[in-house]
């Protein structure tokens, strides 16, 4: 059971002339930790992100979920309401896969100027369009494992546009779980066979998980569509995923 005391701040990360809001969470305790970076939901850094931040802090981590908004829209976060999934989307289409990428590698240079952070034991974890972005961000060669929770489009576009997400698979040379609900009415269940096909193509460590019953955002205790069993059952296959590949320490 998690039980490490956390402590939580706001802070900048640089990335160039850019200054992008994250929400860090890390154990208070003395010691050198593995990092995750937690990536949002069209909804911004928003209470559920915070919380999944947390929870990784609690269980020996330290968490960091930057804002993938902040040359469009800094400071946004929103709920779930129709008029929030309306904005959120226009601040997501007019993200870039260069310009993403490029924050989370700020994110991942920032994580190792931390004097309690593994500086080789990253990780990531995304939802919904987070979910897509973390598929992406698992080519970078800093990111030991990836978590990627109901990432829409990934067999069919890429923020920005260009070639789809899907045809990066061969890059990515770490771990990778995936996780969807046979119920998701934006993700058909091709589009995640396309991609079980893709990563066993190209030989990479994989699970893809499919829960009968949930739909999308299923691990999210804020939304209407919140799935217990299946966001614990999630859960705990994160924490196995994660504790394996970035050799979590007890200290």
């Amino acid at each position: 059971m998690a039980t490490t005391e956390i402590r939580t701040t706001k802070v900048k990360v640089p990335n160039g002339d850019l200054q992008i809001d994250a929400y860090l969470a890390e154990p208070a305790k003395q010691g050198k930790f593995p990092a995750v970076i937690v990536i949002q939901e069209i909804f911004g850094v928003n209470i559920h992100i915070r919380e999944v931040a947390e929870k990784f802090a609690k269980e020996g981590y330290v968490a960091i979920a930057p804002a993938l908004y902040q040359r469009t829209a800094p400071g946004f976060e929103a709920v779930y309401t129709q008029e929030d999934i309306q904005r959120g989307r226009s601040y997501k289409e007019q993200t870039t896969a260069e310009e993403i990428l490029s924050d989370i590698q700020s994110a991942i240079a920032y994580l190792k100027t931390l004097p309690n952070v593994q500086k080789d034991a990253i990780g990531s974890i995304g939802f919904c369009f987070g979910g897509h972005v973390v598929y992406l961000a698992a080519t970078l060669p800093d990111i030991k494992v990836t978590a990627s929770f109901y990432g829409g489009g990934i067999t069919n576009s890429t923020p920005g546009g260009g070639e789809p997400t899907l045809t990066h698979t061969s890059k990515i040379k770490a771990p990778i779980y995936a996780f969807f609900g046979t119920e998701d009415q934006g993700i058909p269940l091709e589009h995640t066979e396309e991609i079980e096909a893709e990563l066993k193509k190209h030989q990479i460590s994989h699970k893809i998980f499919r829960y009968e019953g949930a739909g999308h955002g299923f691990f999210c205790n804020h939304r209407a569509s919140y799935n217990p069993e299946a966001a614990a059952d999630a859960w705990q296959q994160v924490l196995e995923l994660f504790q394996k590949n970035l050799q979590l320490q007890t200290v």
